[in-house]
């Protein structure tokens, strides 16, 4: 795959295709008019409890037109080694997680995933690495990137509530 300069790259996710956690093929122009919130997730991190939070958060406001996606990832420490019917049931059983899943990912390196290319190198943000697990997205309704959070961010934050509340007002 081609990187385009940060410079030269907008920050739409419109365009990309991803796999649920069931294997199913998701076009994310499906989520346009919704505001949504990309996390790399990770059932065996200091983070995990985010799920908690993460959870809160999607049922305070996703009748108001708003998503978490979850994106498992084992870029870091390893910390996300099951297969996808394995992180499906942990999510379920330990923190009762409703919102979507998704395939397991790279967020980072060679195979970073072309998802998490443009949340990392694009206009808005720059281009930065993810650092860890449950750093956080927030995509505005036309699918652009508007905000960014690093994993010590709880989901549940004034400055995430803020920024989901701004986008949905829009």
């Amino acid at each position: 795959m081609i990187k385009l300069k940060t410079a030269d790259r907008s920050a739409n996710i419109s365009d990309i295709t991803v796999k649920d956690i069931n294997g199913n093929e998701v076009r994310l122009s499906d989520y346009k008019g919704k505001v949504l919130l990309i996390v790399n997730v990770a059932s065996k991190c200091g983070f995990t409890p985010q799920y908690t939070g993460l959870q809160k958060v999607y049922e305070t406001y996703k009748d108001q037109g708003f998503e978490v996606l979850g994106f498992p990832c084992n870029d870091f420490g390893k910390q996300e080694p099951g297969t996808n019917e394995e992180i499906k049931s942990f999510c379920s059983l330990k923190f009762a997680v409703k919102f979507p899943m998704f395939d397991k990912v790279h967020v980072k390196g060679d195979d970073q995933s072309p998802l998490f290319d443009v949340l990392t190198n694009n206009r808005l943000t720059g281009k930065s690495s993810i650092k860890w697990n449950f750093e956080k997205f927030i995509i505005d309704k036309e699918g652009n990137v508007v905000e960014r959070f690093r994993s010590i961010t709880k989901p549940e934050s004034k400055k995430i509530i803020s920024a989901i509340e701004k986008e949905l007002k829009k």
